[in-house]
């Protein structure tokens, strides 16, 4: 998220002396882009460098960790793409080597190059009796088994065992060799993803390059550590690999796999499932107003809630997508958006919460839920998938104006400007009374400045602003937008720092943000609700969705490693997957939905892998129809690599 230059609580202190303040804004520098910082095209040598480190990171936490073991320096090199046999990792980890560091990892890639396509089919075809791209697994069996570098019967069998590329006792290398190549692709595509976006990652210094070095030259090869490469390891650098060796490596990296197949039906004309209770026209109601917020790195945050219910009471829940004033003509992609609501109940402390249930019922754009609660508090957690919010890739050209001057010279907002401040409006609006309280208020602050507004800052507001009941009224929220950009004489800088944060494009179309309403009816007490916090759509979330998953999917065990299980629930409008390592070992799990039919997952990639902890759950991924009012077909089939 952007940070305006200077907060507004700064602003509203200096909005009783303007004069001084100009004076302070005059002097105040626009940030240049340095000549260092300004971006020029990738040399060969740079582009090699970061994927050595994309590759590196898949498996290190930086790149100044060493690696330490023959396991770690064989899953490196198969995330940089390279396919080592154990002679080759016997060629650079002898018995006298102790560790190897980032530039000697760039070295061995400099050595190694990757295997290709041609030749992994060459190394197959030599087999395929029949030339139709497919090997008798009785063949294939013999030939890893008897030959060569010999692969265990356990380790054959994983192989055979691979769904997506094995039928009717015959091994498809065709599909394997493309499943192999598109792994290695996408492994490295996703990590350099991640770089790109993540600024922490990009400032870790290339193994023992110094960060932040400007004056490097990105021609000089790193020197190798004395220590480990040695005459006799130089020596055997030139000695290719036999392409034999390439092919088992690569039938090494899948061990197991399992698949899912799940065929739905189009949802747009079907009835609904969710329906309002009975006499709930009777029963106490309550609201609150929330946002999801996408940020930079695709991470979602939201307002979360404490609920408090006096006595037990049956509760009708719902959350929705906000509706605000539309421009006619122009879709509102945010309407689209799912959402989801878990409830959880506080025992004795935030720390202790226990997942009661979670809006899974449905009617149209309403998601909602209705049960019996207990007397006691309760967390309310919204949630989206992610499929629907989420980066657009197509930059907008056309920039909206903001601000004007009149012929003499006053400053005013647009008509355009003006119409989007009231949708802001009503988003921080929480409890939809029509005014801003200083509570509703520093959630927008801490959203666009990262700041909060204290009681000061907050007098000084409802002296220049127009207020009711010590309240922000929508008139002076505008005031307060016009002053900041009177601040900045008319240059409109800061308005569009706080447009961005709050999920609009240059054409102030909301395109990152999905703005939401939660409606709660209880029957016999009326319930107490509170936004406290706005957080990222983790923690706790990512625990109650584990925890529906593993309570309500199906199940199924990787063969042959009974501690990795794949979960998978499914519901009319979406599908989710978790992950489950009961080993005492991190594992990676390789995923394809290349033959899933009309889909859509919250990672954006057809093919991706993901790295779960030991003893560990995660969710890896949600997948939505792109088009709800056809059939859809979920098909994947995840993998596990060695």
């Amino acid at each position: 998220m952007v940070i305006r230059e200077r907060p507004r609580s700064v602003q509203l202190r200096m909005a009783i002396s303007p004069r001084s303040d100009a004076t302070f804004s005059s002097q105040k520098s626009t940030p240049s882009e340095s000549p260092q910082t300004k971006k020029f095209p990738l040399t060969e040598e740079e582009i090699f460098y970061m994927n050595c480190r994309a590759a590196y990171l898949t498996v290190f936490k930086s790149s100044l960790e060493n690696i330490i073991s023959k396991d770690q320096l064989y899953l490196a090199l198969q995330h940089a793409g390279r396919n080592p046999s154990q002679k080759t990792i016997n060629k650079y980890w002898t018995p006298q080597t102790a560790k190897l560091n980032f530039d000697d990892f760039c070295i061995i890639l400099r050595k190694e190059k990757p295997t290709s396509k041609a030749e992994l089919l060459k190394s197959f075809k030599q087999l395929d009796v029949n030339d139709d791209g497919c090997i008798l697994h009785t063949d294939l069996y013999k030939f890893l088994t008897k030959r060569g570098e010999k692969m265990t019967r356990e380790e054959v069998n994983a192989i055979i065992n691979l769904a997506d590329v094995n039928a009717d006792g015959k091994f498809d290398y065709i599909k394997f060799c493309k499943l192999h190549m598109t792994t290695n692709e996408q492994c490295l595509k996703t990590t350099l993803e991640k770089l790109e976006v993540d600024s922490k990652l990009m400032r870790h210094q290339f193994g023992n390059h110094i960060e932040g070095s400007a004056e490097r030259d990105p021609s000089q090869v790193p020197k190798p550590s004395p220590k480990i490469i040695r005459k006799t390891d130089q020596e055997t650098f030139s000695n290719k690999g036999d392409t034999r060796s390439s092919l088992l490596s690569a039938t090494r990296k899948f061990k197991t796999s399992v698949s899912f197949t799940i065929t739905m039906g189009a949802n747009g004309n079907r009835n609904s499932k969710l329906t309002e209770p009975n006499l709930i026209k009777d029963w106490q109601h309550v609201q609150s107003k929330g946002c999801f917020f996408l940020e930079e790195d695709g991470e979602i945050i939201s307002h979360q809630y404490r609920m408090q219910t006096a006595q037990r009471s049956m509760v009708y829940l719902t959350i929705k997508p906000l509706n605000l004033n539309q421009v006619e003509g122009k879709p509102s992609p945010w309407l689209s958006v799912d959402t989801a609501l878990y409830i959880l109940k506080e025992n004795e402390s935030q720390a202790n919460l226990q997942l009661v249930c979670f809006t899974e019922l449905r009617n149209r754009e309403v998601f909602g839920w209705t049960g019996e609660l207990g007397p006691g508090i309760y967390w309310l957690i919204p949630s989206t998938t992610g499929c629907r919010l989420r980066k657009k890739i197509k930059p907008v050209t056309d920039e909206a104006q903001l601000v004007y001057r009149d012929e003499t010279g006053e400053l005013f907002l647009t008509k355009e400007f003006k119409s989007t401040l009231s949708d802001i409006f009503e988003v921080i609006d929480l409890d939809g009374n029509g005014l801003l309280s200083l509570e509703e208020y520093n959630f927008f602050e801490l959203r666009t400045s990262g700041e909060k507004c204290d009681e000061d800052a907050w007098a000084v507001c409802r002296e220049n602003f127009d207020t009711k009941r010590n309240e922000l009224t929508r008139q002076g929220f505008m005031d307060l937008n016009l002053m900041e950009a009177n601040d900045r004489e008319g240059d409109p800088c800061d308005l569009w720092v706080t447009l961005h944060s709050m999920g609009y494009n240059k054409a102030l179309e909301l395109t990152e943000a999905c703005p939401f309403v939660i409606d709660i009816y209880a029957e016999k007490c009326k319930p107490k609700i509170k936004a406290v916090h706005m957080e990222a759509c983790s923690g706790q979330l990512e625990k109650a969705i584990c925890k529906s998953v593993l309570s309500n999917g199906d199940a199924k065990v990787m063969d042959g490693y009974e501690n990795i299980i794949v979960h998978t629930y499914s519901c009319d409008t979406w599908i989710t997957s978790v992950i489950e390592n009961k080993s005492d070992e991190k594992v990676i799990i390789h995923i394809n939905n290349e033959l899933s039919k009309n889909c859509v997952n919250n990672r954006g990639l057809n093919i991706f892998a993901v790295e779960v902890g030991p003893k560990s759950t995660m969710v890896c991924q949600h997948v939505m129809p792109l088009n709800e009012r056809q059939e859809w077909i979920y098909y994947c089939i995840y993998s596990l690599i060695s």
